[in-house]
Order: C-alpha cells, then structure tokens, then sequence
C-alpha cells in the first residue's frame, strides 16, 4: 500500500482555532444603506421624482411662453382642476366617466374570457376567435359609434358598445398568446391528473398564462380609457351630456385651455391610481410571488 492510501486511512486530528476579535468584523455583511440610496431603490420614490421633473418642466416652459391660451402652467391647471372638482361639475362627470368604462371593461373581458375559453378548449373555438380577430380587431373603435348611435341612439349604450369593441380583442389576444405559450409538461401534468374542460383551464392554463392575461386587462383599460374620451367628443356634441369628454368639449369651445388641463389631469390621475393600486397589488400577489416576473 503506498504512503498516500495509508495516510488518508489514519485519522485526521481536529484543528481548533480561537475565535479572533476581527471575526465579527468580517463576519458581518449587513450595511446600513444611506438614505439616497434607500430612496433610490423605492419605485414609488423614483416614479414621484419623474412626475416631479416632467411637472417642473411643464411649469418652467409655460412660463417662458407666457400664453395662457395656448399652454397655461401646471399650478394654473391645478387651481382650475381644484375649481372644477369642488365648485364645477368635474366630479359628477368623472362619476359619469367611470361608471361607463367599467361597464364596458368588464363586459368586454368577460367576452374575452368566454371567446379564450372555447380557443383553448376545442378547434372549431380556436378558429372562431382567429377568423373574429383578423376582422375586427383592425377596425378602430371610434369608427363604429355611428352604427351604435343608429343601432342604441344616443345614451350609455352607445359608449359601452364602442368600449367593449375596444377591450375585447386586446384582452383576448394577450390571453390566447398566454395559452399557447403554455409548456408541453404543465398540460400534460393537468392530463394526468385528470383534469378536462373548465376544471383545466382554470387549474393550468389560467395560472401558467396569467402574466399575458393581466398585461391584456392592462392594455385594455388603456384602450378604454381613450375610447371613452373620444367617444365622449363625438357623443357630447351630439347629446350635450357626457362625462370627462364632455367636459374637454364645453371647456375647448369656451376657449378654458386651463380647464381642458384639468380634465385631461383627471384621466391621468386615475390612470396613475389604477396602475398603482390595482394592478401592481394583483402583480404583487401573483405573478412576482410565483417567480414568474422580477
């Protein structure tokens, strides 16, 4: 036997080392951050910071030009969107505004829903969505208001027609991209286990495709959104009524720039509010908790 397989047969002696007083030193890896760097790294603190800079930019290039008419700054739209809330009928409008989005929104997702449902679950489904897509997906929304004001007349109907059209093949596009990106194993594994129609869509499918389908809900509440306030243009010199758009219309024709600034804020500020607090709550609790986003 050779001198190496003997010593690695002996036993080896245990070395005990005395703990040196550096070793908490350079044991301890937490570092208390600065405070730049602790706001730096919070998205919340970045996102305000960039609305900052834009508002200031806004602010500072109204005052070079000096023309209410054409550009009021961003404090004069802000008094004027304050006005209009408390002593003008912006809120009511806004109330107005929303009820009919939502209506839309929702209609139009769970169109989208059913649709995505008969794709992926039979062929005569998946080519019934292709063969809708590839027809009306092209067609802008707002070009069908003059059929729905000769098919609903002039009301809520109308604006919830144009707005399903608008969110129904965003969602539903997003959501079949999601399905067929779905791997071979997971379905499979569904198979196996038995799973078959509703059961196997909403126990694989939804939860594999689920960061295409929020970023279709995404981009539908934002095609809504203008939807809305074209629909609202063109709907309010019709009616004289209508929400936020309506309210852009009166305040364009009057000639109150710094009033069209305020409604167009109010879309922005419940934009922002959406965006932050619905949808990044969902990511959150979804898709970044199941490490499917970073």
């Amino acid at each position: 036997m050779t001198d190496i397989a003997q010593s690695a047969l002996l036993p080896r002696p245990n070395v005990y080392r005395q703990p040196d007083a550096n070793d908490a030193k350079t044991g301890d890896i937490s570092k208390v951050l600065p405070l730049w760097e602790r706001l730096r790294s919070n998205t919340m603190f970045r996102r305000g910071a960039i609305l900052v800079l834009l508002a200031a930019a806004w602010q500072g290039y109204a005052t070079y030009l000096q023309n209410d008419l054409l550009l009021p700054s961003f404090w004069a739209s802000l008094t004027a969107l304050y006005d209009a809330f408390v002593h003008g009928p912006l809120f009511w409008r806004m109330l107005y505004s929303i009820q009919v989005l939502l209506t839309g929104y929702i209609i139009g997702a769970v169109l989208a829903g059913v649709l995505v449902s008969l794709a992926v679950s039979t062929k005569w489904g998946s080519d019934l969505l292709a063969t809708l897509t590839a027809m009306l997906n092209p067609l802008p929304a707002i070009a069908l208001l003059p059929l729905a004001l000769l098919w609903f007349g002039l009301g809520m109907s109308s604006m919830v027609f144009v707005i399903v059209h608008s969110v129904l093949w965003a969602v539903a596009l997003n959501a079949q991209t999601g399905f067929q990106s779905v791997s071979e194993t997971l379905r499979m594994a569904g198979q196996n286990f038995g799973l078959r129609n509703l059961r196997y869509i909403l126990g694989i499918l939804v939860p594999a495709a689920f960061p295409s389908i929020l970023n279709g809900l995404k981009i539908g509440w934002a095609f809504a959104w203008r939807t809305l306030i074209a629909a609202e243009l063109v709907f309010g010199a019709t009616s004289r009524s209508g929400g936020i758009g309506w309210f852009i219309f009166e305040n364009r024709n009057s000639l109150e720039t710094a009033n069209v600034f305020a409604g167009l804020l109010t879309v922005i500020v419940i934009g922002l509010l959406v965006d932050g607090l619905i949808f990044r709550a969902i990511e959150r609790r979804t898709v970044r908790r199941w490490g499917m986003q970073r």
